[in-house]
């Protein structure tokens, strides 16, 4: 039988998962014409659906875009700047420029120096052997620098297409919503596949006379938290206003559960600062080093919760990292929160087995 395809972006239909490229209802799988659920609710709405590809789907889907002259704008997750990072993003973006896009800036505290805030994401794209020729800061959300990104979209692009990509929970929908408000007003938003017999999933938006940006699936990468708990679950651990920071002072021996999600043991120093930065709805417990064992066992789903988890991840199925803070330093549990640490202090953090855990140099001015 022939497999049937969206006639808006080329994806093919299944009436399977809501979160893939071509879902659409299993009674519209015979229409004449049928466009998928995203289509149809950006045609008719102007809204756009987040959807999940696998990252190695995703590398195959773009291989297309390898030859294709363009911008790409990587946008990254300003609460998960290492959750953002795409495997092997630099095989998709070859020789083309690449615009990096701090989103959701709103969530940092006002006293957050934004340049070090760009400082640090450059740092980390270094890292992975990308380099970017400029970065934006932005608020999807709050339409904050929004402008600022077209113009430099524009430019940069000199008369080529767009390519957004991130990594899924980043915020992408959000952007790419906001843009199509800004850029298309009122006129009927069309979903286009410009890449014959593939499933890109692509959505077109003008951005000058011969050009467009095109939105491309998030990406699921496995080292963010959010791929551990259950979907209705992702409210609570992810922040969608302004974080305020939650201050504990440790002793050496001391332990602070991040909800059920994540554990950090201050195991060496000075009595020193720990200040976390998480949703409000995430609880944060602190307990004796000795009895961080047994409380856990008891509590995952109770006092620790929401969210209620499967099965109790910190005990069962775990990753473990040591770290030493030689400096003032912020330590990022992907997803889910990061937590600034004064100088001097010995931590080991334990999260479930694949989560990302990194020590950084803090984001705050002049440290703790």
């Amino acid at each position: 039988m022939e497999q049937l395809k969206c006639i808006g972006c080329g994806a093919a239909l299944q009436p399977e998962d809501e979160t893939k490229p071509g879902f659409i209802p299993a009674s519209g799988m015979n229409k004449e014409d049928a466009i998928c659920k995203r289509c149809y609710r950006l045609k008719h709405y102007n809204e756009v659906m987040d959807l999940d590809v696998d990252s190695g789907d995703f590398m195959a889907m773009l291989n297309a875009l390898y030859e294709t002259d363009g911008l790409i704008v990587k946008v990254l997750d300003v609460f998960d700047f290492n959750g953002s990072i795409i495997p092997s993003f630099n095989r998709i973006v070859g020789d083309k420029k690449v615009l990096a896009v701090i989103n959701k800036i709103d969530l940092l505290p006002k006293s957050v120096n934004r340049n070090r805030v760009v400082h640090r994401a450059k740092h980390m794209l270094s890292e992975a052997g990308i380099k970017a020729v400029d970065t934006v800061v932005i608020s999807a959300r709050k339409n904050e620098g929004i402008d600022m990104l077209v113009r430099k979209m524009s430019e940069m692009a000199d008369g080529q297409d767009v390519y957004v990509v991130g990594t899924t929970n980043v915020g992408k929908s959000t952007l790419i919503n906001k843009l199509i408000e800004n850029t298309t007003g009122d006129k009927e938003v069309i979903t286009t596949s410009k890449f014959p017999g593939t499933t890109l999933d692509l959505i077109d938006i003008p951005l000058g006379p011969d050009s467009f940006i095109f939105d491309t699936p998030g990406v699921v990468v496995k080292s963010q938290m959010a791929h551990y708990v259950h979907k209705d679950s992702l409210k609570f651990i992810t922040p969608v206003k302004e974080i305020k920071s939650k201050g504990f002072q440790l002793n050496a021996g001391q332990t602070l559960f991040i909800s059920n999600l994540a554990r950090v043991d201050f195991t060496e120093g000075e009595r020193n600062s720990f200040n976390v930065y998480a949703s409000d709805k995430v609880n944060i417990h602190r307990t004796k080093l000795e009895n961080a064992d047994e409380f856990y066992e008891k509590h995952y789903n109770g006092l620790l919760a929401p969210p209620e988890i499967d099965r109790p991840y910190l005990s069962e199925d775990y990753s473990e990292f040591e770290f030493s803070a030689d400096s003032d330093s912020d330590l990022s549990i992907s997803g889910l929160a990061f937590v600034s640490i004064g100088a001097g202090a010995k931590i080991r953090v334990r999260v479930p087995k694949g989560v990302d855990v990194v020590l950084r140099p803090t984001i705050f001015k002049g440290g703790l």
